[in-house]
């Protein structure tokens, strides 16, 4: 990429120049930008032992990443800031009452606030592109690239010092005026603008989101064990959820928000001004039985341009599968589950005939405790 010479750096108001990207990511609508250097040795120890842990699952390409996620000059040869970018998106529409609220209902489905409207990946780089343009308007030609979860990042921790937030004990990016429901994304550059002063953290002694955790995927503070995490079980595994796992998923289908709901600095958190978040096919609480029955082709329809296509037809379904198998009893749940006994997927199938069993044990349960309740208790001795 090209590079800007220590001559033109030199020549530059840095500083004034900083302050110009902010105010022009602001008018892009990103809610918060800040700078950051590339020096990132405590987060790669963290990230090294994690991945010797194992604790990645099948995530295999973060280990094939090797240091380009935390070295940004291996990734993007000249890099030596990072402009790090926040976007709101917690819908206005779905708000924490709402979340619960469908949590609380077996027969509805959970997905994640942040995947209920349209895919951010392609509206934050189209406006990372426009920042860089405008930086280039202005200084010239400079070296860039941008990125948001599209690559080998560490965001989180950039973003952190680049004075965005600090990294709560649930591992997620945490700021004082607007809690966790943002999207990241960062522009890797060559010009040596002034840095920003990191975060300090401000979890004190809350461990709401570790005690909250369906799976107890949080293992203790900044401690994921993606191998629980219902996001991950959801989303990226592919195969088939662990049996011991499956009834601890309730009714979340893509994702899981339990963490960030019972935070306390989310009741700072504002809701977004992107239309393109607003949910989407009322898929904010739409009918676990409803959503079985979709075919492929429904499915690709009503998921254009969403972060749930990311889980495709074969995961959707199996997760679905294991909704209805957590839900409350009923001739509605065993009749869309009957439905797909003989699905094409061995995946779908194998998740069906454990659904299935689950809602035969519920109905026996529910009928053994009338026949109890029924029989009339023996007379008492005089």
């Amino acid at each position: 990429m090209p590079t800007v010479s220590e001559t033109t750096a030199h020549a530059m108001d840095l500083s004034a120049l900083a302050g110009r990207i902010k105010a022009w990511g602001e008018e892009l609508g990103f809610a918060k930008v800040g700078i950051a250097g590339v020096a990132l040795e405590e987060d790669e120890a963290h990230l090294l032992a994690w991945l010797r842990e194992g604790r990645h699952g099948t995530m295999d390409y973060m280990q094939r990443h090797g240091t380009r996620r935390s070295r940004p000059a291996e990734l993007q040869p000249g890099t030596v800031r990072v402009i790090s970018v926040r976007l709101d998106y917690f819908p206005k529409d779905a708000d924490a009452d709402a979340a619960w609220q469908t949590l609380a209902d077996g027969e509805r489905a959970y997905i994640a606030r942040y995947a209920l409207g349209r895919d951010y990946h392609k509206l934050i780089r189209h406006r990372l592109q426009k920042l860089a343009d405008r930086i280039a308007a202005e200084v010239g030609p400079f070296g860039y690239r941008a990125f948001t979860d599209s690559a080998p990042v560490l965001e989180k921790a950039l973003a952190r010092n680049a004075g965005l937030g600090w990294i709560g004990k649930h591992t997620l990016l945490l700021d004082r005026d607007a809690g966790s429901w943002f999207f990241l994304g960062e522009l890797y550059t060559d010009l040596p603008l002034p840095l920003d002063t990191p975060s300090s953290a401000h979890c004190g002694t809350c461990t709401r989101c570790i005690d909250v955790c369906p799976t107890q995927a949080i293992t203790g503070p900044y401690q994921l064990e993606a191998r629980r995490c219902i996001s991950y079980l959801t989303i990226e595994a592919k195969g088939a959820i662990p049996e011991d796992l499956r009834p601890l998923i309730g009714n979340r289908v893509f994702g899981c928000d339990d963490c960030q709901l019972v935070c306390p600095w989310n009741k700072f958190a504002k809701p977004t001004r992107e239309e393109a978040f607003a949910p989407r096919h009322g898929l904010a609480g739409a009918k676990l039985a409803e959503l079985f029955g979709w075919s492929e082709d429904e499915f690709l329809e009503n998921t254009m341009g969403m972060p749930v296509r990311r889980a495709g037809y074969e995961g959707f379904s199996r997760n679905v599968a294991v909704a209805l198998g957590n839900a409350p009893p009923s001739a509605g749940v065993t009749a869309a589950l009957e439905a797909r006994a003989e699905d094409p997927s061995p995946l779908v199938r194998e998740h069906v005939a454990w659904a299935l069993a689950e809602q035969a044990r519920k109905i026996r349960g529910a009928d053994q405790g009338s026949a109890r309740s029924a029989t009339p208790d023996p007379p008492q001795a005089a």
